[in-house]
């Protein structure tokens, strides 16, 4: 029987914009739900405008978090930096090797993530900065919220209207030929919004499950290891360095 060995693995940076993060997602997305389907639920425009608005205060939050993030990349332990994700030359031989030791039994334990994990982390990353950028577009939009709103309101503001004044739902302060090219505008960002948060689903429950049959298979204890920052594991991992 294989010796278990603790080893430092994520750092207080890496977990608390992780956890954090999923607790901003699972809020975007259930008032997203609902102001996607406000229509059929039968809530009023005031409504929207109020669930718009809780759906953009803890979109900063997660936008913050997600910056603050990108930057820990550069400044974290070797696990968080963007160099352990990097798709490096070879990559997909490594990716057979780690497929072949499933097939085995005998799945390879990493510290950080396994070949497999680092492609979902990529995709992970690029739809939750799809969704930051695309949010805060229709933020502005919608809200005339930051960093765009005031632009957007001096687009659409009717004359002799002051831009700083504008609120959503209030037709009578807009320039109604302007307003409708800015609604086109944002139409492409709004589509992208939407598809995106459909994606992001569908790969976060992707990655749940990996992660769940990953632990299960190898032994090694990555749901807590995002808690304690400790990985324990029974093999050598495979990027230890020496």
């Amino acid at each position: 029987m294989s010796e278990l060995k603790a080893y430092a693995v994520w750092d207080a940076g890496t977990r608390w914009f992780h956890w954090l993060n999923v607790l901003c997602v699972i809020g975007l997305m259930a008032v997203g739900l609902v102001i996607l389907f406000g229509r059929d639920l039968g809530i009023s425009g005031d409504g929207k405008v109020l669930l718009k608005t809780v759906h953009t205060l803890i979109g900063y939050v997660f936008a913050l978090n997600l910056i603050w993030r990108f930057i820990w990349g550069f400044l974290g332990n070797q696990h968080a930096r963007w160099q352990s994700i990097k798709i490096k030359r070879g990559f997909i031989g490594t990716v057979r090797q780690y497929l072949a030791s499933i097939r085995a039994g005998r799945p390879e334990q990493y510290l950080g993530h396994n070949p497999l994990g680092r492609l979902s982390v990529v995709l992970l990353f690029a739809l939750l900065a799809t969704q930051m950028v695309t949010g805060l577009v229709l933020a502005g939009t919608d809200l005339f919220f930051p960093p765009l709103g005031h632009w957007i309101a001096q687009w659409v503001a009717a004359p002799g209207i002051d831009p700083g004044l504008l609120v959503a739902n209030a037709p009578q302060m807009y320039d109604s030929a302007a307003y409708e090219s800015m609604r086109e505008y944002r139409k492409i960002f709004g589509t992208i919004h939407v598809y995106g948060f459909y994606t992001l689903a569908v790969v976060i429950v992707m990655h749940i499950v990996a992660v769940v049959v990953t632990e299960i298979r190898s032994g090694s204890n990555i749901i807590s290891a995002m808690f304690t920052g400790h990985k324990i594991l029974s093999e050598r991992p495979q990027d230890e360095q020496h």
